[in-house]
């Protein structure tokens, strides 16, 4: 209680203008992602908050603003997990609004590091310390995407996605490149404001002169083209089924889903498709074990085509496993391959801190008790290799470089958002998504069960989108690839250069100056 109270102390005092800059820089890097504002927004988010920074000693006060930020940034990205808990958990909103409010709180912790370390540099360095911000945040999201697990939705650099020229460096560096860019910018400008007047005008031309660079190479890409019409032709049927989430499981609709996944399909291959694509857990049923399975391995037979598609896995032995898995059938309706998903959902496929969380009583029951794959193998489609992310692995960017790198020459992913409801989620998800593509320099495509399904080619344009709630089918031809980005060749080691970096700062930074004529 002690420690509470000093901490409600430290935060009264930090004063009225740095609460409300923290709270502005949580607030416009919410608004940097689908589908409330603009991706500029992301290039000066973070400025205020450095602002403030550049004048606290206080570790704890820059804690408490770090916090602030963090708590808006998240809470503005992920208010919609709080209808998927009362909608799909059967818990009160109160207590959802709760377990949300927790792990807003816990991701808040990421941006109140993030503070402390500016503070730390910037005692050492005065405002200068500010350059280190870069660095300093990415080494945060590396933190968000390992750490108990993982939850890296929303990373900073997604927010250029959109942003062609600028997301083509994400086939260099990956989305932690385009992160490092965005907080470099946001760092020179605080410095600008705040900093000594000599090094304006240089730091404002350094960053102008690395966003020219950037633009440039990644005008040049997209200019080049070349990958679209590289690696041989595939055509993609991907079924958007459109099953509410509440009738997945209805025991009575079985044959209603199966049959309109069935037609949506004969109308793909009708329409020319190779290869055809269903959602994450399109089959009502687990697959190996229900009558019907015949009926979809009749359709692969008949039709001549490869048929990917989610559905459950069940093993006895040696122990009880329940997977949440892709199937791949070839055109003999053989099983060539299955894939077991490796990154659960925290809240939909397994509880985190279950025992500590038994106030959520429903939430917790109705989380099936799902376990991990534990490899990321490819799917044969004839002579090539292709990927099946499920879900929400696709934000995890070394996952799919795994992929690639055991030769997946097509990345797909196959998920159900009807949990989302009409939120922002489903359109941060594909987003998300649609950065994999730049990466690996690979055509992405995306069934999702309610939508957005889609493809994306290897320079993250869009060449078809559904909307949302539409039952519907889009079949498009995209390129088999085999040649690997520099992102592809040596994956993170940059953004882990920066953790190192950032650890050798704060070495340096808190150890205690030499006097002058000391031995």
């Amino acid at each position: 209680m002690g420690c509470l109270r000093e901490g409600r102390a430290a935060y009264y005092d930090i004063g009225v203008h740095a609460v409300a800059a923290a709270g502005l820089s949580g607030a416009l890097l919410a608004l940097s992602f689908p589908t409330f504002g603009p991706p500029a927004a992301a290039w000066v988010a973070c400025t205020p908050l450095l602002i403030v920074l550049s004048d606290i000693k206080s570790l704890r006060r820059a804690f408490w603003l770090g916090l602030t930020t963090g708590a808006l940034y998240f809470a503005g990205t992920l208010p919609w997990l709080t209808q998927v808990m009362v909608a799909f958990g059967g818990i009160p909103r109160p207590v959802g609004v709760l377990v949300n409010g927790l792990l807003v709180a816990y991701l808040a912790l990421f941006p109140a590091a993030f503070a402390v370390m500016v503070v730390v540099l910037c005692r050492r360095l005065g405002s200068l310390g500010l350059l280190g911000a870069a660095p300093f945040w990415l080494t945060t999201e590396l933190g968000r995407l390992w750490i108990l697990g993982g939850f890296p939705w929303e990373l900073v650099g997604y927010s250029q996605t959109d942003v062609l020229p600028v997301a083509q460096l994400a086939s260099l560096f990956g989305v932690h490149g385009i992160t490092l860019l965005v907080l470099f910018v946001n760092s020179v400008l605080a410095v600008a404001l705040v900093g000594p007047a000599r090094h304006r005008l240089r730091m404002l031309a350094s960053a102008g002169g690395v966003l020219a660079v950037v633009v440039a190479f990644g005008l040049a890409r997209l200019a080049d083209n070349r990958l679209v019409q590289a690696g041989d032709p595939l055509r993609v049927g991907l079924v958007q089924g459109n099953i509410p989430q509440d009738q997945k499981w209805d025991g009575d609709r079985e044959a209603q889903i199966l049959t309109r996944y069935l037609e949506l399909s004969r109308q793909s291959t009708a329409a020319g498709a190779e290869l055809v694509v269903w959602p994450e857990s399109a089959t009502p049923f687990s697959f190996e074990s229900h009558p019907a399975s015949e009926e979809i391995r009749r359709f692969a037979r008949d039709a001549g085509v490869d048929l990917v598609f989610g559905s459950t896995q069940l093993r006895l032995e040696p122990e009880f496993q329940l997977f949440n898995a892709a199937f791949a059938l070839n055109p003999r309706g053989e099983t060539s391959a299955v894939y077991h998903k490796m990154h659960l959902v925290p809240f939909g496929e397994y509880v985190p801190f279950r025992s500590l969380l038994s106030f959520v009583g429903p939430l917790v029951e109705a989380v099936g008790p799902f376990s991990p794959g534990l490899r990321a193998n490819t799917i044969p489609v004839g002579s090539h290799q292709v990927s099946a992310a499920i879900c929400y692995e696709v934000i995890y960017p070394a996952l799919i470089r795994d992929f690639v790198r055991n030769g997946s020459e097509l990345l797909i992913a196959i998920t159900n958002d009807a949990w989302y409801e009409r939120s922002a989620a489903p359109h941060q998800h594909f987003q998300q998504a649609a950065m994999r593509a730049i990466e690996q320099g690979r055509y992405l495509v995306r069934a999702a069960n309610t939508g957005i399904t889609g493809v994306v080619d290897p320079y993250g344009r869009v060449v078809a989108r559904t909307e949302l709630f539409e039952t519907t089918v889009v079949t498009e031809d995209v390129r088999l690839l085999t040649e690997l980005t520099f992102y592809g060749q040596v994956g993170d080691l940059p953004a882990y250069l920066c953790l190192v970096l950032t650890a050798v700062a704060m070495v340096v930074a808190r150890r205690p100056r030499a006097t002058r004529g000391s031995p």
